[in-house]
C-alpha cells in the first residue's frame, strides 16, 4: 500500500500531518528602549558626571598654570559667565526664532551653573598648584641644607675651629681657642668691648640639637658671667631649644646660617688679600637716617648671629627703625 493510501485510511490529511509535525514558531517581540519605568537615578548620575567634568577641566588646567594666572582666569570666567547668565532674553519671538530662543536658553542654563563651577575648579586647581610649588621649594631647601650639613660634618674639628675663628674675627671679635677639643663645654672664648662671649660646638655634627645643649651653655654663661653665647651646629635646633634661647642672649647658628657666615668670612678675607691698601677710614661724622633723615647713633647688636657688632641706628628708635652699617 502506498504511503498516501495509508494516510487516507486513518483519516489524516497528509498536509495536516506534516503541519502537525512542525513546531509552532512565534514571532519575536521587538524590545523597546524604554519598555520599563524611567530610572531617575540614572539621569541624576548623568547630570552629576557632567558637573564633575565641568569642575575637572578647569581644575586640571589650573594645576599646570601659575597660580596667579589661575586666580585671574577665575575672576574673568565668573564675570563673563555671570554677565551672560543674567542677560535679558527675547521679549517677543517671531515664528522663525523659536529655535534660537531655545538654544539661547540652553546656553544661559549652562552659564548659570558654569559661573560658579568654572571659577571653583580654577581656584581649587590654583590652590593645588600653589601647594605643590611650596612643597617642591621646601624639598629643595631641605636638600640644600642636608648637602651643606653633610659638607660641614665631613670637616675635621681643627678645620671647623679655624673657620669659626675666621668667622668671628670678621665680626670684630677677639678669638681665644680653649684647646679642649670638640667635647668640651666651651670651645671658643670671644672678647669684644671688654665683654666675654662663649661658643659651644660640641654638637656640631648632630642632625638635631636639643634643649639640653642650650641649657648647658646658659649655665656656663652664668658661671663665667659672659655677656652672651653661641651654639653652633651643622644640623638644626629643636623648637624647645629655640624657645629656651629667646631672651637669654644666646645665638643659635644652624647649618644654613653657618654656611652663610663661612662664605662671608672667606669673601672678606679674599677681599683683604686682593686689596690690602683699601681699608675704610673710620668716620667721625654721624650719618643721617635713610628713612626719616634724622641723625643716627652708634648701637650694638644684643643677640643673634651678629651679637656684639656695631651699627648705626636712628636716634628716634623705636619710632623709626632705620639702620646703616659701620
Amino acid at each position: 500500500m502506498s504511503g498516501v493510501s495509508r494516510f487516507y485510511q486513518i483519516g489524516v490529511d497528509p498536509v495536516s500531518r506534516t503541519a502537525a509535525t512542525l513546531p509552532m514558531l512565534q514571532p519575536a517581540r521587538r524590545k523597546t528602549r524604554h519598555s520599563g519605568p524611567i530610572d531617575h537615578r540614572g539621569i541624576t548620575a548623568m547630570a552629576k558626571r557632567k558637573d564633575d567634568n565641568v569642575l575637572q577641566g578647569p581644575f586640571e588646567l589650573a594645576r599646570v598654570l601659575p597660580w596667579g594666572l589661575s586666580l585671574a582666569l577665575a575672576v574673568t570666567a565668573y564675570g563673563v559667565l555671570h554677565s551672560y547668565a543674567v542677560a535679558s532674553a527675547f521679549t517677543q519671538a517671531a515664528p522663525g526664532q523659536l529655535g534660537d530662543i531655545a538654544t539661547d536658553e540652553w546656553f544661559k542654563t549652562l552659564a548659570s551653573a558654569g559661573q560658579y563651577l568654572v571659577p571653583l575648579g580654577l581656584l581649587a586647581g590654583a590652590a593645588a598648584a600653589h601647594f605643590v610649588q611650596r612643597k617642591r621649594e621646601q624639598q629643595a631647601r631641605s636638600a640644600a641644607q642636608r648637602k651643606q650639613g653633610d659638607a660641614l660634618r665631613q670637616m675635621s674639628w681643627p678645620e671647623l675651629e679655624r673657620l669659626l675663628g675666621q668667622v668671628f674675627r670678621t665680626h670684630c671679635y677677639t678669638v681665644t681657642e680653649t684647646g679642649a677639643g670638640a667635647d668640651s663645654g666651651v670651645d671658643l672664648q670671644l672678647h669684644k668691648n671688654g665683654e666675654l662671649y662663649l661658643v659651644q660646638c660640641k654638637q656640631w655634627q648632630a642632625y638635631k640639637v636639643s634643649i639640653d645643649t642650650v641649657r648647658e651653655l646658659h649655665g656656663l654663661m652664668t658661671a663665667q658671667r659672659a655677656a652672651g653665647g653661641f651654639v653652633v651646629t651643622a644640623g638644626v635646633f629643636t623648637a624647645d631649644a629655640r624657645a629656651f634661647a629667646k631672651g637669654k642672649h644666646i645665638a643659635l647658628v644652624d647649618g644654613a646660617a653657618l654656611t652663610t657666615l663661612i662664605r662671608q668670612a672667606q669673601a672678606a678675607a679674599l677681599a683683604r688679600k686682593t686689596m690690602p691698601g683699601m681699608r675704610p677710614r673710620p668716620s667721625t661724622e654721624r650719618p643721617h637716617c635713610p628713612r626719616c633723615g634724622n641723625v643716627m647713633v652708634r648701637r650694638t647688636v644684643k643677640q643673634g648671629a651678629k651679637m656684639g657688632c656695631h651699627f648705626w641706628g636712628c636716634v628716634t628708635y623705636p619710632e623709626c627703625r632705620g639702620t646703616r652699617g659701620l
